[in-house]
């Protein structure tokens, strides 16, 4: 048997992805907890998810909402205690489901204790758990970070006088992988975890964690881009390898990796099953789609089109086409919503384009991930005043424009499509005041929109309602291996309307068009058997059933055949 059809069950999951925050408040403080959680997972289970991944819940100060972390052992006071951890847990397990936590250990926060101790001397036992580079050899070679509002990774602390390198935000020093002390630690915390029972981790850029420690100019190959400089560190899969012999070979866990700065030609030696690393990986390649080169959170002006769209997704298929596995996803929590930026979020188009991103990602191979809210349909927020964001990427790019003069009004439109805030507004369960979020003034603003219909409650008691379509997809994916395991054909590739492909396997073929169009649209597949096609799902009540192979499909249609 190939390689990626070797059953497993982390292929065959769907994954529900909760911000934690964001999720459902149950003290009143405007902020999502655990309890919150514990209280939806009848709900969560009635999707028919099968895996919850849960974004950071350790204790941390904050400065990235929970990726800075203070104690990998410790949960977050704002989202509850261990006891209701546990209580999560079990109720999970409870219902069939499994759980993926982050794990986050590219770096720490500056108030772990590791790195309150490395920063007290040059010869303090902590003090090689980071990256130092000490004052007396000079300026370090230009490093860039992503959160920093001059874009400078290192950081000068004068009680040693010398500099600590932080990808990320200056209170997010990079932890020293090239320390074995440090790497024990870190499977020694995913013990704890694995040990608890949870079911598996997404890797928070663990496409970073190896360092050439002489720190180098960036050699000219890169062209200044540092992103897949800092991606392909010297002993990046040898650290992998290791992680996998130590910890993840020894439990049944599901490992997918933040692949920031992979390349396609690189993909399997992270997800290659003799390599013994990770099992899936993110990459970034539809993330770029509509931005601006090497400028993750710049919009291009010019709109994106369907056949990059389709190229990009079907040269990743063609990857995994017998070995490793790959992971199908439109957002998360650092992008924006999937129906604003891929669909349509006019009130005209809205259901359609929502409904038929559902239709594209649970007919993909690979695993599907959705964001909490995607089932609804949730939409970005677009926010029209820096005093409404909560991001510090946003906040700290805004005082960086600021500061080099640019057009605050430009940079503020830009934030209304780009910003990771947008994928972050509390989960709207109702019409109430807060969306049934909370009873007390939310810790970010509520999209409106709540009240319009993208809510839980009304959602439920419609039946053709987006949520309601998500079940039926979603159990449409379950009930045909093939969807998951099959061949991926892709017709039509110049056609810049729709979408069309096959999934196939010796016992089925399954046509799936999808139009991506504001317009009606046509499409003519005379290569295929129509004879004995058989309609299994769409997501406009008008589609009939062809017996030819001329297609029109209304705006945003989506609609699959089952062929033979």
């Amino acid at each position: 048997m190939e390689e990626r059809s070797k059953r497993k069950w982390w292929k065959e999951g769907i994954v529900y992805q909760i911000y934690p925050r964001s999720f459902q408040d149950t003290t009143g403080n405007g902020i999502g907890d655990l309890r919150g959680i514990i209280q939806r997972l009848d709900y969560i289970k009635s999707l028919g998810v099968d895996i919850v991944w849960l974004n950071p819940i350790y204790k941390s100060p904050n400065d990235d909402h929970g990726y800075d972390i203070s104690d990998y052992r410790g949960i977050m006071e704002e989202f509850g205690t261990m006891a209701d951890f546990d209580e999560l847990l079990k109720g999970m397990k409870q219902r069939g489901l499994k759980l993926v936590m982050d794990l986050v250990v590219n770096h720490s926060s500056d108030e772990h204790p590791w790195f309150m101790e490395s920063r007290k001397s040059c010869d303090n036992p902590y003090r090689d758990y980071y990256h130092w580079w000490p004052e007396e050899k000079g300026k370090p070679p230009k490093r860039w970070s992503f959160f920093d509002i001059e874009e400078n990774a290192w950081k000068y602390d004068p009680s040693t006088k010398a500099y600590y390198l932080h990808c990320f935000s200056e209170k997010q020093p990079d932890l020293n992988w090239e320390n074995p002390k440090v790497r024990q630690e870190i499977y020694d915390l995913m013990k704890f975890w694995f040990d608890k029972g949870v079911d598996g981790f997404r890797m928070d850029v663990i496409s970073f964690i190896s360092k050439d420690t002489d720190f180098p100019e960036l050699p000219e190959e890169y062209g200044g881009d540092f992103i897949p400089y800092y991606a392909n560190g010297p002993r990046l899969h040898e650290y992998l390898h290791e992680m996998n012999k130590e910890v993840l070979s020894n439990y049944d866990v599901m490992t997918v990796g933040e692949g920031t700065g992979i390349s396609i030609d690189r993909a399997l030696d992270f997800v290659n099953e003799d390599r013994e690393e990770l099992n899936m990986f993110f990459h970034f390649d539809l993330m770029d789609l509509d931005r601006e080169p090497g400028q993750m959170f710049t919009m291009r002006k010019e709109k994106w089109k369907l056949t990059d769209f389709k190229r990009i997704h079907s040269k990743w298929d063609s990857i995994f086409a017998l070995k490793g596995w790959g992971s199908i996803y439109l957002n998360n929590h650092d992008f924006p919503r999937a129906v604003s930026r891929w669909g349509n979020d006019s009130k005209a188009h809205w259901h359609n384009s929502a409904t038929m991103l559902h239709t594209f990602v649970l007919t993909m191979r690979g695993t599907p991930y959705f964001l909490y809210g995607e089932e609804i349909g949730m939409t970005n927020i677009k926010f029209d005043d820096i005093e409404d964001y909560r991001d510090i990427n946003t906040l700290n790019r805004f005082e960086t424009f600021k500061n080099e003069g640019g057009n605050i009004e430009a940079f503020i439109q830009n934030e209304k499509h780009a910003s990771r805030d947008n994928a972050r507004t509390p989960m709207q369960w109702d019409f109430s005041e807060n969306a049934g979020f909370t009873c007390s003034k939310p810790w970010i603003g509520i999209n409106k929109n709540h009240q319009e219909g993208i809510n839980v409650m009304v959602q439920e008691s419609e039946e053709d309602s987006v949520l309601n379509y998500f079940r039926r997809m979603i159990g449409v994916r379950k009930s045909n291996t093939t969807l998951i395991y099959g061949d991926y054909t892709l017709l039509a590739p110049q056609n810049e309307d729709i979408y069309a492909y096959t999934r196939s396997d010796s016992k089925n073929t399954f046509l799936v068009l999808l139009s991506f169009s504001i317009k009606q649209a046509k499409i003519n597949l005379k290569q295929l058997d129509f004879e004995h096609a058989k309609l299994v799902i769409s997501n406009d009540k008008a589609a009939k059933l062809k017996k030819d192979t001329r297609f029109v499909l209304e705006p945003y249609q989506a609609v699959i055949y089952q062929l033979h």
